[in-house]
């Protein structure tokens, strides 16, 4: 029985830990606001963001909802389509550029739920 337990666990365990790997971090940038799942607006300074974002060059280092976002060529490709919004007020989620894949990550986490 113990072994069941184990297992089952282990089994939950890596289920919950691949699915979450693989969440809306490859994105498509819609033409068209209608067409997107977020509403997104770049921030000039990371102070007025909630999440930090790096462009990653490969599809497999955007792993895990952390702001680590490989964008797409096709919308069939990707987990969530974003349209970038011209003002901040249009916008559902505001995010920051950064040049470091250190500095990705979320700075209001009420936002996260956007990105799953």
């Amino acid at each position: 029985m113990k072994k069941f337990i184990f297992l089952t666990a282990t089994v939950l365990f890596t289920i919950a830990f691949a699915t979450n790997k693989v969440k809306a971090q490859k994105v498509y940038s819609c033409k068209y606001s209608s067409n997107a799942q977020v509403k997104v607006y770049v921030t000039q300074y990371s102070s007025d963001a909630d999440l930090i974002v790096y462009k990653c060059s490969y599809s497999s280092d955007a792993t895990g909802n952390n702001g680590k976002w490989y964008f797409t060529g096709y919308s069939s490709d990707a987990q969530k389509k974003i349209f970038f919004t011209e003002y901040s007020s249009d916008a559902d989620l505001k995010i920051y550029f950064t040049k470091y894949s250190s500095d990705a990550g979320w700075k209001n986490t009420s936002k996260k739920h956007l990105m799953y």
